[in-house]
């Protein structure tokens, strides 16, 4: 394989996004993807505004998000009781100049496979294909080592690599040997799809209870001519963690008798979550884990991106979208300083400290820390929120969060693209 690509090791949402990014600023690469066919896995994720801007510049705009998803109107917190903890309007209607999407991960990621494709060629990704170590050269290039599902191993060098392979990432490993393993505190979701009318308006967020017993909803598409949208959900319970999972294996299908019994209180007179779980296409059931920050993302010729830098708990619905921002800084970068290491380094230290920071901030709840204080202060039961805590309070707490996730609106709509081509 040539060496004058940029490998990346990984073609989940981030991965995809950086072929896209590097296709269209005209530099070499390639992707090499475990699977030996890509399939549309997950159930629903946000695509914050700040990452839908990157997607808008990569050509993938709102008429062709639309097939795989829906601009998010409100988000909106709920007590315990169904009553509101704070709500705020979110995409277009709070004056973003991008929209928030509320998408189908699995369509989402086939999208990306596809366009790249199209623009780069069938050759951009190669299937079958896992990224197991790399050996710096004296070149300042980087040999990588690369195993097929029948056994068989090769080689690939390249300019840089850059590890979008995910939370197990073997490049990591091999850049922070003595990491801690993954972090689990106890949360355990369970997650899948219904059909039904959605809730508030026709494109809410809902997290409703507190922050270790709660429901999460939101349609990832448009209404049917019966008024019915496809709705995700996750059901979320906190338990003792001190043993460590139990479990083989982060992710199984699992039967609502294990689980739906959680949540058999949650009935209110906007929503039955008993009748809604029993209604659900499927239910699967993991862990939220995420993996203590690391000192740096880059060694030499190496970057790590997407989960493989800092895979967070999905609290404040920016794990992909980080992902795809990380990928158009690294492009940005690229432009900056050439294919080389300077622009990993430059890329490095934009990101690795305030991402990492917002890997602990989701750890402590991200926005869903809402929740936490009302539960801490009146337990999740309130007549009137004022009286539990006040609206500044609230909208202080949100901003923060916004401004450390990257998605204050001040800051976005006024800063210039990432890429100016």
């Amino acid at each position: 394989m040539s060496n004058d690509k940029v490998i990346i090791a990984g073609g989940g949402i981030g991965g995809l996004t950086l072929g896209l990014t590097l296709h269209q600023i005209g530099i070499p690469f390639v992707v090499l993807e475990t699977w030996s066919e890509m399939r549309p896995l997950g159930v629903g994720i946000n695509i914050q505004p700040n990452a839908v801007r990157e997607l808008f510049d990569l050509g993938l705009t709102a008429d062709i998000l639309d097939t795989i998803g829906v601009p998010v109107k409100e988000w909106a917190l709920v007590g315990l009781n169904g009553r509101e903890v704070y709500a705020e309007a979110r995409g277009l209607d709070a004056g973003y100049n991008w929209p928030q999407y509320a998408v189908h991960r699995g369509e989402l990621h086939m999208l990306l496979y596809r366009t790249l494709i199209e623009r780069a060629g069938k050759d951009s990704v190669l299937l079958d294909a896992k990224v197991n170590g790399y050996v710096k050269q004296q070149s300042g290039e980087v040999r990588v080592l690369v195993s097929k599902g029948n056994g068989s191993k090769f080689q690939a060098s390249g300019r840089l690599l850059i590890g979008a392979d995910g939370i197990h990432s073997a490049v990591r490993a091999q850049m922070h040997p003595d990491q801690p393993p993954i972090h689990w505190g106890g949360a355990i979701m369970w997650r899948g799809t219904v059909k039904a009318k959605p809730l508030r308006t026709e494109s809410s967020f809902i997290g409703l209870g507190t922050d270790k017993h709660r429901m999460v909803i939101y349609p990832i598409s448009a209404p049917d001519v019966n008024g019915l949208s496809l709705i995700n959900w996750i059901a979320e319970v906190t338990v003792d963690s001190s043993e460590g999972w139990q479990q083989e294996g982060w992710f199984r299908e699992v039967q609502l008798k294990e689980f739906a019994h959680h949540f058999d209180d949650f009935v209110y007179d906007w929503l039955n979550v008993p009748e809604m779980l029993q209604a659900a296409d499927c239910a699967y059931e993991n862990p939220m884990i995420d993996r203590d920050p690391v000192a740096s993302w880059v060694d030499g010729p190496v970057a790590l991106m997407g989960d493989a830098a800092h895979a967070m708990y999905p609290t404040g619905s920016n794990g992909a979208s980080q992902s795809i921002i990380d990928a158009r800084i690294i492009g940005a970068r690229l432009l900056d300083h050439g294919i080389s290491k300077d622009a990993l380094i430059a890329y490095d230290a934009e990101l690795c400290e305030p991402i990492s920071q917002l890997v602990l901030r989701n750890r402590g709840a991200g926005p869903f820390g809402l929740l936490n204080l009302v539960a801490e202060r009146c337990g999740g039961i309130f007549d009137e929120i004022d009286e539990v805590i006040s609206e500044r309070e609230r909208k202080d707490f949100m901003a923060k969060y916004k401004q450390a996730a990257g998605f204050a609106i001040e800051n976005l709509n006024s800063s210039p693209p990432t890429i100016q081509i």
